[in-house]
């Protein structure tokens, strides 16, 4: 009997590496299908639509959200952000696990809707590293950044309501971390439960 599939949330403040850490676990692992996410905000240099976002605009979203079509979405620095919620049930429910790289207000909510979802906050290490990041990326405009670095403190402060905390300040080590949750996340008991009784059943006939 297959496995239900898991929902790994992943969530950070922007520029604290947790893109680079997801495209390394989703490289690895076959099985984890990247949730792509709806957002009205411009596309970045490189991004393609229907693979890295779902480009829309903000009266197709907003429609969208009055059809009940996601399982959480946010306004995030004027644009809006959000899951499909028919995508990640007709995946999980075919055995394949489902990684969300979103905003912490967009986890929050998936946090609440995903009730055996796990949920990871990558921290940066440092105010001063942070901004960094954020300049060397080279993405942003001076406005935006600072920005971002007055958001960052607001946004740790809810980071004890994650269920793991990963330090991003050695590349290597943070992604073995992620890589260790992941893989113990599908060894859960609430995951497992199919193969333990199915066990059960034939033990008697054995």
């Amino acid at each position: 009997m297959n496995k239900k599939g898991i929902a790994l949330i992943v969530t950070a403040p922007s520029g604290a590496g947790k893109t680079t850490l997801i495209k390394k676990l989703l490289n690895e692992f076959s099985n984890i299908t990247f949730s792509i996410s709806y957002t009205t905000r411009r596309p970045r240099e490189g991004e393609v639509h229907g693979k890295d976002y779902f480009f829309v605009s903000k009266e197709e979203f907003k429609r969208l959200i009055d059809k009940g079509f996601f399982a959480e979405w946010a306004e995030v620095h004027g644009n809006y952000y959000g899951t499909p919620v028919s995508f990640v049930n007709e995946t999980l429910e075919k055995g394949k696990d489902v990684l969300f790289d979103v905003d912490i207000k967009g986890a929050l909510q998936l946090k609440k809707n995903l009730k055996d979802s796990i949920s990871v906050f990558i921290l940066p290490p440092s105010k001063k590293v942070l901004e960094e990041r954020l300049r060397k990326r080279g993405k942003d405009s001076e406005k935006d950044i600072v920005l971002r670095i007055n958001r960052a403190k607001e946004e740790l402060l809810v980071a004890y309501k994650f269920d793991f905390l990963i330090l991003n300040d050695l590349l290597d080590r943070a992604y073995e971390e992620l890589r260790s949750i992941y893989i113990s996340g599908k060894c859960r008991t609430l995951i497992s439960k199919p193969i333990l009784d199915n066990i059960l059943k034939k033990w008697e006939k054995e």
